[in-house]
């Protein structure tokens, strides 16, 4: 193993682009952009070469590529998983894979409570999880619709931290002493250095040629509105 652990990273499940490079699980650079829409098409490469000249290096110095496997936006996945795959094959070298909403609950320091990371979906659902204060899951991934009763019976014993996009839509419809809410945050390779770094340690990579992004769901195409 190298004594210098050097990792690309890619998070692009929402419409925060970000890529960073981090030596040891500490970062050397970092680029992102979040215009309010997609951009990853015309940016992530642009993104990774512009850290790749920042740090002086060549994708030949790097050790393995780290990708936000969602859940998330289905094109913003395909675009990032598309990009890391294709970096992994062409220099072979180890894919490692982080769930987005875990990246996000990273971005949360709280002291006490629970911490639900979530990913907007389509019309009052969310992707989402829970973690406790020390980012360990309590509940796993789901796709589910936000009403009143969401989350009832645990606000009524803990301070809970919404927060993601999808933290919007929670505030609308859920009143509680207990609930908190962080609305402008985004999934970004800032939370992924650590956990990356203990992945590859850990060799937990995964099989490049088969590996697919957490869509969670099955994609459903939006109908284009016809122009008046």
């Amino acid at each position: 193993m190298p004594k210098l652990v050097r990792i690309l990273h890619i998070e692009t499940s929402t419409k925060n682009c970000s890529v960073s490079i981090s030596e040891n699980g500490k970062p050397t650079c970092i680029k992102e952009l979040n215009t309010g829409a997609y951009s990853h098409a015309e940016k992530l490469h642009h993104f990774i070469h512009d850290c790749l000249l920042d740090a002086q290096l060549s994708i030949k110095d790097i050790h393995a590529i780290a990708i936000g496997k969602g859940p998330g936006s289905y094109t913003g996945l395909r675009i990032g998983v598309s990009a890391a795959k294709g970096l992994c094959f062409a220099s072979d070298i180890p894919l490692i894979s982080i769930n987005s909403l875990e990246i996000l609950a990273n971005s949360c320091s709280v002291d006490e409570g629970l911490i639900v990371p979530m990913i907007e979906a389509r019309r009052m659902e969310v992707y989402a999880a829970i973690f406790d204060k020390n980012y360990e899951w309590i509940r796993s991934t789901k796709a589910e619709i936000i009403n009143e009763q969401s989350f009832s019976k645990l606000l009524v014993e803990n301070k809970i931290y919404f927060l993601g996009d999808g933290a919007k839509k929670c505030k609308k419809v859920i009143s509680h002493s207990n609930a908190n809410f962080i609305e402008n945050s985004f999934p970004s390779t800032k939370e992924m250095l650590p956990i990356a770094y203990q992945k590859y340690l850990n060799r937990e990579f995964e099989d490049v040629t088969y590996f697919e992004p957490y869509y969670l769901k099955d994609f459903v195409a939006t109908p284009k509105k016809k122009k008046s």
